[in-house]
């Protein structure tokens, strides 16, 4: 999917996992650092932090405040005396916007005393990321029946290391540390990298601390039985000459919360008698609230934090494809950024050429260096036709006419890169093979290394045509060509929708596969089918470019137990020769795949595997951590009275995966919108077995808005129009 590769073991077949092959390979070689990390985001600064709310340097070295691609602090440890407080729990809140810890003290001992019993001190820990600022706030009270005296320590560092060698890779050479800036109340930590740019964290301290150095600050505190005291920390990140100001915790907070609120307001609502479903509604917009990153072109949904907090083209689409029909401002702000960056030249060490939308863009002091290739890489093969699909949709969806025509030169350049440089050979057939040594090796939204290969396990060799990009092109050009008869080009509009008709004549012939009953993977640079079974085929449903029949031979198969574990669709069939339900994408389950593949289903009426499929995700983030579906999960088969398997370094939040949700109830309401037509259609709509009934309120569509209540009768779907304001048809097909 991105610049990373696959981080198994072994392979059934004896295989070894070579990352050497990718340089940009994400290491696991110790346990993570805590299970239940709490992770916080805004804008281009997000936050890991341990369930204590400390920043610790060990296990994968995941955590720390990052800011445009830079860790800003590496190290933050509350000690209470000389010993680490107990836990007692903690949690990000629902909507995202604050992390609380209570902390309490072990029994203090002195002289063989018990001088301060456990319990009695109480911490309440409260932080939140805003504007490129970590605030935190402490609540420490006395509970118990004597006054005591205790100090608070909090133990400081900042390595300023890029994301990449946080996520294992090594430079040889870095930057140079600046003497650290001591105050009375507050600590300047600097670098000047190699870019010629500095970096600074500046910690600041409320009240004035008892003592101060480079690494650490010290309060005294004397308190009298039921009394409490406030204790602030900022920590600021600056990047350059000029550096910011910070307004107070409750200042603050009040401030980003009234934001948090007026993005909310955008948003579609989804509700219904289930609270474990409410609950995993409110924590998919929460999620996709902290993800999306507001750009000068508009907001855009950045990947997913850890290692991928960052524009991806890729990424952005299908999370606004997922998201459009309840929120299409996020497509609009997508299709604007990758516009402005799609690509005008050819840039081999960026895999770049006229016309080819973006991969990714990364801030950093290795991208500015070209250490990696990432400030601005374009090494995906789907995106380009990914983004001509989404601004087709996007219109369907609004209408907006205006936005439409300022983007069309930008789909006609995606469009003549297609059949350009996207078919170098002119076998009507796009694919991918990398021109920069380091890029991506594989360029579908699989990019392990060994993603793509034959029944055997052989790696396929470049060139490499993949089924699902296929449909992507199918579904670009049909979309296009409704786009081209809407602006008054009707000979383009037939030009394109028969290179469509050609082109799903063609797919059928060269990539269906009569012996495993499914799409090949790929086709090699031999023009050679690759016969494995796996999810990739479920995209050519979504894009509408499988023949019927071969339609529900695919999705039939992914219900059976070599694909389905119990969760959700496995990347691969259990089957195939790499299969590895520990892999990256060779046997694990991603739930933005499976919401693409239901939507697929649900296109061609098999409404069985919608709600079979639907089910599994929803009952998979049941047993997770905060209701959160990660980037990916294990594909081992589902055991009773035990949730699913998670992948040790996968991001949480992920976008896409934060979306998948809507896409899946999308499918399930079989929910189609065109708002030139003023038209909501409803086909076949169903409810899987865990809803009995589900409100979507405010759901507006061209200048018109809606509520609605479905209830399920059984196998039937009633649905009773709470609220209409404006023109708009309401049509269900049963």
């Amino acid at each position: 999917m991105r610049a990373r590769t696959q981080r198994s073991a072994s392979r059934r077949s004896g295989r070894q996992a070579r990352p050497e092959l990718d340089p940009f390979y994400v290491q696991a070689s110790s346990p993570t650092a805590d299970e239940t990390a709490r992770v916080l985001k805004h804008g281009e600064t997000f936050a890991v932090f341990d369930h204590y709310g400390d920043i610790k340097p060990v296990g994968l070295g995941e955590e720390g405040v990052f800011h445009e691609g830079t860790r800003f602090l590496s190290c933050l440890v509350l000690g209470l005396g000389t010993i680490r407080p107990l836990f007692l729990s903690s949690t990000v809140r629902e909507d995202n916007d604050l992390l609380v810890a209570d902390l309490t003290n072990p029994d203090v001992r002195r002289d063989g005393e018990i001088v301060i019993r456990r319990g009695a001190i109480h911490i309440a820990r409260a932080k939140f990321v805003w504007h490129a600022t970590c605030f935190e706030k402490l609540v420490v009270k006395n509970y118990g029946l004597e006054p005591l005296h205790t100090t608070l320590t909090i133990r400081y560092d900042a390595d300023f290391r890029d994301i990449f060698e946080v996520r294992g890779m090594e430079r040889a050479r870095r930057g140079t540390f600046g003497a650290p800036e001591v105050a009375a109340d507050f600590v300047v930590l600097g670098y000047q990298g190699l870019d010629g740019i500095t970096r600074r964290t500046r910690l600041t301290f409320e009240p004035r601390p008892a003592a101060i150095s480079e690494r650490e600050v010290r309060f005294d505190l004397s308190l009298l039985p039921g009394a409490e005291t406030d204790l602030y920390v900022t920590a600021h990140c600056e990047v350059g000459d000029v550096a910011g100001s910070v307004t107070p915790f409750d200042k603050s907070l009040s401030q980003a919360n009234s934001e948090l609120r007026a993005e909310q307001a955008e948003w579609c609502t989804l509700q219904s008698s289930n609270a474990q479903f409410n609950d995993w509604l409110n924590r998919t917009v929460a999620d996709m609230l902290m993800m999306v990153t507001q750009l000068p072109t508009g907001p855009y949904p950045f990947a997913g934090v850890p290692w991928f907090s960052t524009p991806f083209g890729r990424d952005g689409v299908i999370t606004a494809l997922e998201c459009l029909w309840v929120n299409p401002d996020l497509a609009k702000g997508v299709l604007a950024f990758l516009a402005d960056t799609q690509a005008t030249d050819v840039v081999p060490e960026q895999d770049a050429e006229p016309g080819k939308i973006l991969h990714e863009m990364r801030r950093g002091e290795m991208a500015a260096l070209s250490e990696i290739p990432f400030g601005r890489y374009y090494g995906s093969v789907d995106a380009t036709p990914l983004f001509v699909m989404l601004a087709a949709a996007y219109y369907e969806r609004t209408g907006d006419l205006a936005f439409t025509r300022t983007l069309w030169p930008n789909v006609l350049r995606a469009l003549a890169w297609i059949d350009t440089h996207g078919d170098p050979d002119r076998d009507g057939f796009v694919e991918y093979q990398r021109h920069s040594p380091k890029g991506l090796v594989q360029q579908g939204w699989k990019d392990s290394w060994d993603s793509t290969f034959h029944a055997d396990g052989t790696l396929a060799q470049a060139p490499i045509a993949l089924c699902e990009v296929q449909g992507y092109v199918y579904a670009a050009k049909r979309g296009a060509a409704g786009l081209a008869e809407l602006l008054g080009d009707s000979a383009r509009a037939a030009a394109l929708g028969a290179q469509a008709d050609a082109l799903r004549e063609r797919f059928e012939k060269a990539f269906w596969c009569d012996d495993i009953a499914t799409y090949a993977l790929a086709l090699d640079g031999a023009k050679q089918p690759c016969r494995v079974r796996a999810s990739n085929a479920g995209h050519c449903l979504f894009t509408g470019i499988a023949r019927p029949d071969h339609a529900a031979a695919v999705a039939q198969q992914f219900l059976n137990e070599s694909f389905y574990s119990g969760w959700g669709i496995r990347t691969l069939a259990t089957t195939e020769a790499r299969y590895n339900p520990m892999s990256y994408h060779d046997g694990s389950v991603w739930p933005h795949d499976n919401a693409l593949i239901v939507q697929g289903m649900a296109s061609y009426g098999q409404k069985a595997g919608v709600l079979q499929v639907t089910s599994g995700l929803y009952d998979a983030s049941r047993f997770l951590d905060l209701h959160r579906l990660p980037e990916l999960f294990c594909g081992f088969e589902r055991r009773g009275g035990e949730g699913p398997t998670l992948y040790p370094v996968a991001c949480a939040p992920q976008a896409w995966s934060a979306a998948s949700p809507y896409m899946l109830v999308q499918a399930c309401l079989g929910l189609h919108i065109d708002a030139p037509g003023r038209r909501l259609r409803l086909t076949h709509p169903v409810l899987p077995p865990f809803l009995s009934d589900l409100t979507i309120r405010n759901l507006r569509i061209a200048d018109a808005c809606v509520d609605l209540l479905l209830l399920r009768h059984g196998h039937d779907v009633g649905i009773n129009i709470l609220r209409r304001e404006g023109q708009l048809d309401i049509i269900t097909c049963f």
